[in-house]
């Protein structure tokens, strides 16, 4: 068993994308940040930590980090894989935020890590995968909002700092991006959508990229303007449009905390793939 690293995110693409592409729509957190390395290594100035760990030339784990974010982990069939990346990564980091992996394998590398550096743990997140291949039209999301889908602008330039921040805040507890820099390269990538009813009343970005599909994220809905059904339509019409633009698949994670968003996906069409667990370091 050994740990392989790689300095070149095309060449690590080349060696882990057969791999992750057998569980596209669980792993595409994973094909979405390395398509980001290869077509925008620019928002990247922090040294990378990708691997796998493999043994007689094949591959039991995937692993990738984008400092300052956590760690993201592959599912790993050999759980001693867990044992050779924490002592790999600990050489170049002396300190982790958290990890991001199939409940197995984030419970085991927060276990693992715990051991090593003495780090202290906690269960942030328990996260669902899901995959649309097709709208539902029928869906009561749809039909009951009253407005339209449009793509957000300059002029929204305020308020998408306002909303990111309070997005940020609600769903991950803290800022991890700086809101000016996030809002500068979304309205450049033309990625932010936005629910117009007399006024905008909620908002969901196209994500990363994988090969065959596309991540919704960021879905927020003002307090105030919730339980109308803004959100869900947001993201039916969305997802309609990214489908119409060619991609065969929409992926999405949700807070398993948050039961009505989880029944409202599934009415649109998103299907469970996988469960995720988010632990942070203290």
């Amino acid at each position: 068993m050994k740990v392989h690293r790689f300095e070149d995110a095309n060449q690590f693409y080349a060696r882990v994308k057969d791999y992750l592409l057998s569980q596209e729509a669980l792993y595409n957190l994973l094909l979405g940040m390395c398509h980001a390395l290869i077509h925008n290594p620019e928002r990247f100035d922090q040294e990378l930590y990708l691997a796998t760990v493999e043994v007689d030339g094949n591959i039991l784990a995937v692993a990738m980090r984008t400092p300052p974010r956590n760690l993201v982990l592959s599912q790993i069939h050999d759980l001693k894989a867990v044992e050779a990346l924490t002592q790999d990564l600990h050489i170049s980091t002396k300190s982790l935020p958290g990890v991001i992996a199939p409940i197995n394998e984030a419970q085991a590398f927060a276990l693992a890590w715990h051991s090593l550096t003495n780090q202290s743990y906690e269960l942030e997140l328990a996260l669902r995968t899901f995959q649309l291949q097709k709208v539902n039209h029928l869906s009561q999301a749809i039909s009951q909002a009253k407005g339209y889908l449009r793509q957000a602008t300059e002029t929204d330039r305020e308020l998408l700092v306002n909303w990111y921040t309070a997005f940020s805040l609600e769903a991950l507890g803290s800022v991890e991006l700086d809101a000016e820099r996030w809002v500068e390269r979304v309205l450049q990538q033309g990625s932010v959508y936005l629910w117009q009813d007399e006024f905008p009343v909620s908002i969901a970005c196209r994500g990363s990229l994988t090969p065959n599909g596309v991540r919704v994220g960021m879905v927020y809905t003002p307090p105030e303007y919730r339980r109308q059904g803004y959100a869900s339509a947001c993201v039916a019409a969305l997802s309609q449009t990214l489908l119409n633009q060619g991609h065969r698949f929409c992926f999405l994670f949700t807070d398993l905390a948050n039961p009505t968003a989880n029944h409202i996906y599934q009415e649109i069409g998103y299907q469970s793939v996988g469960d995720w667990h988010q632990y942070s370091f203290v």
